[in-house]
């Protein structure tokens, strides 16, 4: 593995303090990562470009159920948590329950806060929240052809 896996977020904004006083930046990119696919792996390969340290954060198990459907996830909080922290370029990962990623961002604060190519920068839901802490949105990956629900159902699991 080589990120750090701090699943509570509170704990992760004191080290990110930490690494800020060190002058080191922070992107953030965050979703449920239920089935790791290469849509996932371009998206953080990019990330990694827009600041020294990427932090992903991953919906906990109970919002996934609340966002995709009672069958999901197909992967547990853990375990999605281990397969993004071997991912290269990954530094820390955690995670949130929140509906949105506002409360996270807003106590993370980081200076990139990453989307896939399904979003445009003035479509992000957690924009606002973004722009008032001084931070800026980097749209990354290729296009989204591939999704964990399209190959869940192709191994015939989901809903």
């Amino acid at each position: 593995m080589t990120a750090r896996v701090v699943p509570d977020y509170a704990e992760l904004a004191s080290i990110l303090a930490v690494e800020r006083e060190a002058g080191r930046t922070v992107a953030l990119a965050n979703g449920c990562f239920d089935v790791l696919h290469v849509g996932h792996v371009r998206l953080l390969a990019e990330a990694t470009e827009h600041a020294d340290l990427l932090v992903v954060a991953l919906n906990d198990d109970e919002s996934v159920r609340n966002n995709k459907g009672a069958a999901r996830p197909f992967v547990p909080l853990e375990e999605r948590m281990e397969v993004i922290a071997a991912v290269e370029g990954v530094r820390y990962v955690t995670s949130f329950g929140e509906p949105s990623a506002e409360s996270l961002l807003a106590a993370l604060r980081p200076d990139v806060h990453v989307k896939g190519t399904d979003w445009t920068a003035e479509t992000v839901p957690e924009r606002d929240v973004v722009l008032a802490y001084g931070g800026r949105i980097a749209i990354c990956g290729d296009p989204k052809t591939r999704s964990s629900t399209t190959l869940i159902e192709k191994m015939g699991g989901g809903s």
